[in-house]
């Protein structure tokens, strides 16, 4: 009966209905007094935040939160690859042609992430990352490495939750997702970028078209829950750290090209 329930609230909060309710919610000066309570609950590090806490106007607006700069700093070693967001690197690993990856035992294929078969076909033999942020981490999203932007587009239309009980309820749910995939061209190969979004809101903002790609780089940001996949093209010189289940801050080294 629980499961049963659970199962009904997880669909329910991919709806039209319930999406715009929520977003209309949490934009609103009436979602202010919950900041406080919201921060508390999740252990939120408000001193990090861009502005003291009164000064925020609505939930959606502390969700979205700048940081004060030089909390991040950033690897400056061009030959190092960075965390490109705060969060949980909950998993990694090399990409085989067989790949499926594994996200709290349900698995999912490159090419279902990606929406395209020759795209994928780029980062077989490659590495990956899966980054999740939970309520309590800082939700921009920043370039990994240095490079070109070549190709953005987006999948997906409907979302869920992407926390254990989303993908414990539904199989296809990062399949199902909205999500934008950026795709960089840099010095080692290329580079695909996966912001998956949750919470029923549709909302990963891109912060502006630039092709010029900076490493660590602010690109955009997620309304409420949010997962993001790095995909890195097969470079003989590449070695990831090997740091699965790791609490990481952008800017953090998860790899580096040795020469």
């Amino acid at each position: 009966m629980k499961t049963r329930i659970f199962k009904s609230f997880v669909e329910l909060t991919g709806s039209p209905v319930s999406s715009a309710l929520l977003k209309k919610l949490t934009t609103s000066r009436i979602s202010k007094p919950l900041i406080k309570p919201f921060a508390s609950f999740y252990h939120i590090q408000v001193d990090e935040a861009e502005y003291p806490i009164e000064q925020y106007t609505s939930l959606n607006d502390f969700f979205t939160r700048s940081l004060q700069a030089g909390k991040r700093p950033i690897d400056s070693n061009p030959m190092n690859l960075i965390s490109p967001v705060d969060g949980v690197l909950s998993d990694s690993g090399n990409i085989d042609p067989h790949q499926q990856f594994n996200v709290k035992d349900k698995t999912y294929s490159l090419h279902a992430l990606l929406g395209d078969s020759e795209k994928a076909a780029r980062y077989m033999n490659g590495y990956y990352y899966l980054f999740y942020l939970s309520p309590r981490h800082y939700h921009h999203f920043h370039y990994p490495i240095s490079g070109t932007l070549v190709n953005r587009y987006a999948l997906g239309s409907t979302s869920y939750p992407v926390n254990d009980l989303g993908i414990r309820m539904r199989d296809d749910v990062f399949s199902s997702n909205h999500r934008v995939i950026s795709e960089l061209s840099t010095d080692f190969g290329h580079i695909a970028i996966v912001k998956v979004g949750a919470l029923n809101v549709n909302s990963i903002r891109i912060a502006n078209s630039e092709t010029t790609c900076v490493k660590g780089q602010n690109f955009g940001h997620f309304a409420f829950g949010s997962t993001v996949i790095l995909f890195i093209e097969h470079h003989e010189a590449f070695r990831p750290e090997e740091m699965p289940f790791t609490e990481v801050q952008v800017g953090d080294r998860i790899g580096e090209w040795q020469y």
